[in-house]
């Protein structure tokens, strides 16, 4: 996919306007800078950073809704996908607040620059271990961080209120789902990515 589809996307079917759009390609570009000296990303996916990570990333604002529920938990945001994607569609909405967990303190760093130079106020970046914290927002989202198992116990380890876990999943997504059903006792739903036609969301219904 090209850019101009990709961003073509972000505006017409994910509703982001000119200014998220403008702070995106900051993003962007401060990703591929870092990048030079630091592994924020593959090497090889920098070419297709706007399908593979923005867009990517943008796409679960279909999955969440932020006119009842005003905050969101990123496990594992790495070089900020999809956490900072996230927080700039939301930075508009007052009331919404994103936090973003992450253990590598070089992306850490990162992350805390992007959160100043983009002005993202209700964004915060913890720079230790997510299970030392009890994790009370309304959506948790991962995306290429562990295996499904693993993630369905974290979450119901760390979070003590009801929410939503979104869950990027790639081409393993059936095997995931294979292993993980003794441990998945929430309803949830399987949706198909836009950028992958072989890849799916997970969205578990986790009830306290």
């Amino acid at each position: 996919m090209s850019l101009s589809e990709s961003k073509l996307i972000l505006t017409r079917d994910l509703n982001f306007n000119p200014k998220k759009l403008e702070l995106i390609e900051l993003f962007v570009q401060e990703v591929l800078n870092y990048n030079q000296k630091y592994n924020l990303i593959s090497k090889h996916s920098e070419k297709e950073i706007w399908n593979r990570h923005v867009l990517d990333s943008a796409q679960l604002v279909n999955h969440i809704d932020h006119k009842n529920f005003n905050s969101l938990a990123d496990l594992g945001t790495g070089a900020g996908f999809p956490g900072i994607i996230l927080s700039i569609f939301y930075s508009d909405i007052l009331t919404f607040h994103v936090k973003l967990y992450e253990k590598s303190k070089v992306k850490v760093g990162f992350i805390k620059s992007i959160i100043q130079k983009l002005n993202l106020e209700r964004t915060y970046i913890y720079d230790n271990d997510y299970q030392s914290h009890i994790i009370e927002t309304d959506y948790i989202v991962c995306r290429a961080f562990k295996k499904l198992p693993e993630i369905l116990r974290i979450s119901r380890e760390t979070s003590k209120k009801s929410h939503k876990l979104i869950v990027m999943l790639g081409k393993s997504a059936q095997e995931e789902l294979k292993k993980a059903s003794k441990g998945l006792i929430y309803k949830y739903k399987l949706v198909p990515s836009i950028t992958a036609s072989d890849s799916k969301i997970i969205i578990v219904d986790a009830k306290k």
